[in-house]
C-alpha cells in the first residue's frame, strides 16, 4: 500500500503521477473495486477485507479521505462508537491503519471513466489504468470533485498546458513566469512550493482575507514585502492573450483601480472544488437528483453487482452519517461475498474469532 497524505498533516510526499503514468499499462484483476476513498470507501476494504476480498480503490484526489481530507480535515467528529472525539484527519488516519492488513491498491488522482460488463466489470480510468473487478462498490461520497473553472474566453483551449487546475508536474514550472489565482490552502502551498524554482511569482486573490493556514499568509507576505513576489488583492483575470497555444498575458480588473496586465506563461487556478456526480451518471444506474439508488439488504443498485454506500446512496430514511455509511459497507461486503461465489453460504465471524484477522496480524488463537 503506498503512502498518502493529508493536508496540513504528517504523511508522506505525494505520489510521483509522472513515473505512474509512464507504466505500460495492463488490467488489474480484483474482487471488488472501490470508486472512492473517504470514510466510508476505507471502511469498505475492512468489511471486504474480513471476508476474504482484495480491493483496489480508486480516488479522483491525490490524497485519501475524500469530504474529510479536502474540506475539513480539523473539524471534529463526535458520533464515532468508542471514539468521543477526533478531527476528520484523524479518523482517516486511523481507518487507514485499520486496513493494513489487507493490503488494498490505490490510484489516487485519477478517475472511473469506463464501465461495461456484468460481472466481472471492466473499468477504465483517466489515468489509462484498465480494472476486471468482480464486482464494483461507488462510494464516491457525494460524488467526484471537480475544480471550480476559470471563465474567461480562451481559457478551454490551454487547459493542462498553460491553465492548469491541478499541479501534477511541479518541475514543469521551473524558470517560468506563474500567476496563482486563489486564496486557499492549495494556491498558497503551490506560491510557496514553487517560489524558489519560477522566475517569477504573483498571487492574485479577489479580496484581501484568505483561507490559508496563517502561517502560511504570514511567509506569503513575507515574500512580497522582501519583493520576491506579487500580490494583487481585489482582482479578478478578466481576459487572457494567447498566440498559437502560447499564454502570454493576463488581464487583471482590480477594485478603484485601472486593469493591469500582467505577463506570464503559466496560469494556476485555485478556486476550490464543488462535487458532481461526473461519468458515474453514465453507467445505466438509478439516479436519484445526483445520488443513486439502493435496496436497504444489499446496497444494491439497479445493477446487479454494483453497490453504493455513503452519501451516495438514496433509500426511504437514508440520513447521511459516517456511522450509517460503515453499517452499509458491512452490508455491501456480505452482499459482494455472495455475488461473487453465489454457490457458497457466507458465514458471519466476528472479528475476536475470526481466522484472517488473527493470520494477517500475527494474533495466536
Amino acid at each position: 500500500m503506498q503512502a498518502v497524505e493529508l493536508p496540513g498533516h504528517d504523511f508522506p510526499a505525494r505520489q510521483d503521477f509522472v513515473r505512474r503514468s509512464e507504466r505500460r499499462i495492463m488490467t488489474i484483476k480484483t474482487d471488488a473495486l472501490i470508486v472512492g476513498a473517504g470514510p466510508c470507501g476505507l471502511f469498505q476494504v475492512f468489511e471486504l477485507g474480513l471476508l476474504g476480498l482484495h480491493a483496489e480503490v480508486v480516488e479522483t484526489m491525490p490524497v485519501v479521505g475524500g469530504q474529510c481530507a479536502e474540506l475539513y480535515p480539523d473539524k471534529p467528529i463526535y458520533d464515532i462508537p468508542a471514539i468521543p472525539v477526533c478531527s476528520a484527519a484523524e479518523l482517516v488516519e486511523r481507518l487507514m491503519e485499520q486496513i493494513k492488513p489487507f493490503s488494498p491498491g490505490f490510484h489516487l488522482g485519477e478517475e472511473v471513466t469506463e464501465l461495461s460488463g456484468d460481472g466481472p466489470f471492466h473499468v477504465k480510468t483517466s489515468g489509462g489504468k484498465e480494472f476486471e473487478a468482480k464486482t464494483v462498490i461507488i462510494a464516491g461520497g457525494v460524488g467526484s470533485f471537480q475544480p471550480r473553472e476559470l471563465r474567461v474566453e480562451g481559457v478551454g483551449e490551454l487547459i493542462d498546458e498553460h491553465v492548469f487546475y491541478r499541479v501534477r508536474e511541479p518541475g514543469r514550472f521551473a524558470g517560468k513566469r506563474v500567476v496563482v489565482l486563489g486564496a486557499g490552502d492549495s494556491a498558497l502551498d503551490w506560491v510557496l512550493e514553487l517560489i524558489d524554482s519560477v522566475e517569477s511569482m504573483t498571487l492574485v486573490h479577489r479580496s484581501d482575507q484568505f483561507r490559508a493556514a496563517p502561517a502560511s499568509v504570514a511567509r506569503m507576505r513575507e515574500l512580497v514585502a522582501t519583493g520576491r513576489m506579487d500580490l494583487i488583492e481585489f482582482g479578478n483575470v478578466t481576459a487572457i492573450e494567447a498566440d498559437g497555444g502560447t499564454l502570454k498575458s493576463a488581464t487583471v480588473s482590480v477594485k478603484d483601480q485601472d486593469d493591469r496586465r500582467v505577463e506570464l506563461d503559466d496560469l494556476l487556478v485555485f478556486f476550490g472544488l464543488a462535487p458532481k456526480l461526473g461519468p458515474i451518471a453514465e453507467w445505466g444506474l438509478d439516479i436519484n437528483r445526483k445520488t443513486i439508488n439502493v435496496d436497504t439488504e444489499k446496497f444494491e443498485t439497479n445493477i446487479p453487482g454494483i453497490y453504493a454506500i455513503g452519501d451516495i446512496n438514496h433509500y426511504p430514511g437514508k440520513k447521511k452519517l459516517i456511522l450509517s455509511g460503515f453499517h452499509e459497507a458491512a452490508l455491501a461486503a456480505f452482499a459482494a461475498k455472495s455475488f461473487i461465489e453465489p454457490d457458497k453460504k457466507v458465514h458471519l465471524q466476528y472479528t475476536t474469532t475470526s481466522p484472517i484477522m488473527h493470520k494477517r496480524l500475527g494474533v495466536d488463537d
